[in-house]
């Protein structure tokens, strides 16, 4: 029976750690959370059988992420600079170009940490993985009435932090590559066409390592700002951040940063760049076995 559970676990992982990922913004908190549900699983099923894995983890593993990042908004609170979600980074391959549904996108990622974490629960289970409220009412310990409630002020956050226009791949790409290409020609008024009037850079460093402590604002001061980082010496390598591309920047053959562009139409409205190391030790590629 054990195996059968861990079979029926298993092909539920995948989905499972998108859950936790998008309610925790940290994939290496995600996992672990997974990994702990699973003991939980198997604990319970000794007791009575679980006949139904998927929903069974899925309130759990949720109930879990709400608690872990409870404890994590006061570390966060006490954070040197902005705190920014951990980003999933894979080397797109011509073949078979990788992709993440929206329920991992960055900018969906950064615009979640505006709620509470009973916000965020609520809302990423109903609307994005589509859990009926009556569920999500067990998952988060209120009442289906309150998680409406959660739900509907959430909406209202992540719609004013996520890109009015909807934005495809190839449009992302092809705004993303003409900012990089004024960047390394030094195009400055070019890189300035491209940034939304009301653009937004930000840099998390988390205290270990030299970065912005506050945003930089505003077309000029976001293009004077990457212009500067692009002069600096290193290797720039386009990825694919949490399915949209970005770039990796390397000093010395170590991972320096990874930068994250969010584009809304046609310009670029927000630039997100992760310099923490301990966020950057946990990024994927597709070169790593």
């Amino acid at each position: 029976m054990t195996d059968l559970l861990a079979a029926a676990y298993d092909a539920e992982r995948s989905r499972l750690v998108r859950v936790a990922y998008a309610i925790l913004g940290s994939h290496a908190e995600a996992e672990d959370v997974v990994a702990e549900c699973w003991l939980r699983l198997a604990a319970a099923d000794e007791r009575e059988p679980v006949r139904d894995v998927a929903a069974w983890a899925t309130v759990t593993v949720a109930r879990a992420a709400l608690d872990v990042l409870r404890s994590a908004r006061v570390r966060r609170e006490s954070y040197v600079g902005p705190w920014l979600p951990e980003p999933v980074v894979v080397v797109p391959d011509a073949a078979d170009r990788v992709s993440l549904d929206d329920s991992v996108r960055y900018a969906l990622l950064v615009a979640l940490e505006r709620l509470t974490p009973a916000e965020r629960t609520a809302w990423v289970l109903h609307d994005i993985f589509e859990m009926p409220f009556d569920d999500v009412a067990d998952a988060v310990g209120r009442t289906p009435v309150a998680v409406r409630q959660l739900a509907r002020r959430a909406r209202q956050h992540v719609a004013a932090g996520t890109p009015r226009v909807a934005v495809d791949a190839t449009t992302h790409d092809r705004v993303v590559g003409a900012f990089l290409g004024a960047a390394a020609g030094g195009d400055l008024a070019g890189l300035v066409r491209l940034l939304d009037p009301t653009v937004v850079l930000t840099s998390d460093g988390g205290g270990v390592v030299n970065a912005a402590r506050r945003p930089v604002l505003g077309p000029d001061r976001v293009a004077r700002f990457f212009a500067g980082i692009a002069r600096k010496d290193g290797q720039v390598e386009i990825v694919e951040i949490n399915g949209r591309t970005g770039l990796t920047f390397s000093v010395d053959g170590r991972l320096h940063s990874v930068v994250s562009f969010t584009v809304d139409g046609e310009q670029i409205t927000r630039i997100d760049i992760v310099l923490a190391p301990d966020k950057l030790s946990g990024v994927r590629s597709a070169r790593t076995p």
